[in-house]
């Protein structure tokens, strides 16, 4: 068995313990499968109706100002409103100013120059988190702005949603929650859900799909990795190449974008 055998089968191996609450998982899993998200945002939102219109996974929305960010999904549904999901494992990656971020960053691409804001779509940030990070043993927690000496809603349209990965019974959403941990399909609650981590564990096709995303991920990180050792600008070309495990030639074509 060559090298690149042994790493195929390495992210087999792998594959088989991914789990929704991966992110990149997860984003393959939903990516372009409108059903997956209706039941998704059906049981988050308790929404039978809701009908996604728009979706994309792995979605980058660029800040000319400040830090840009990529949205593990973006979701438009039929009556315009946008929903960001993310899946975060770490409590970090859901920190409540992560939040915020969020909400402006989707707020400040809604509009085209000129519009009022009132034509601001409505929008929803939801967190679905390994475990309970607001820390009080809810299955879910809705975030709204209010006014404090009234008590009453200040009706901005901007929400985020918590919801805790680690609460599981047997609610739709506790099940849901059961599927997002769940690393065998054939134990899973959805059929839905199942059918497509089927694939894309035991599917030769799916599998392979998900092979190409780790290597590409790999990849990244070996240019990551190189591109901060050539701005550090400590180390020669040929130890950055052997560093970061890219060739020479990958490496000297870094260096030369670096000068543009």
């Amino acid at each position: 068995m060559n090298i690149t055998d042994n790493i195929q089968k390495e992210f087999v191996e792998k594959i088989k313990e991914f789990r929704l609450l991966d992110d990149d998982f997860m984003s393959k899993v939903f990516e372009d499968d409108y059903e997956c998200i209706d039941l998704l945002l059906h049981i988050i939102m308790e929404k039978p109706d809701l009908k996604v219109e728009e979706v994309r996974t792995q979605y980058s929305i660029k800040n000319l100002l400040g830090r840009s960010v990529r949205l593990d999904i973006h979701v438009i549904d039929s009556v315009g409103k946008k929903y960001n999901i993310e899946v975060q494992r770490a409590d970090k990656g859901a920190a409540v100013k992560r939040a915020r971020y969020n909400c402006s960053i989707m707020d400040a691409n809604a509009l085209m120059p000129g519009a009022d804001f009132d034509d601001l779509p409505e929008t929803y940030v939801i967190f679905i988190t390994e475990k309970d990070v607001i820390g009080d043993n809810q299955p879910i927690y809705h975030v709204d702005r209010i006014v404090k000496e009234t008590g009453k809603k200040f009706g901005d349209e901007a929400h985020i949603i918590y919801v805790n990965g680690a609460y599981q019974d047997d609610t739709p959403l506790g099940m849901l929650m059961y599927d997002f941990s769940c690393k065998n399909p054939d134990n899973m609650h959805y059929k839905l859900l199942a059918d497509k981590t089927r694939y894309f564990k035991e599917n030769e096709k799916g599998v392979a799909s998900m092979c190409k995303i780790m290597e590409d991920l790999i990849d990244n990180e070996k240019r990551e990795s190189a591109l901060r050792m050539l701005a550090d600008g400590e180390l020669s070309l040929e130890k950055i190449a052997k560093y970061s495990g890219l060739t020479l030639e990958q490496v000297r074509e870094l260096a030369q974008l670096q000068m543009v």
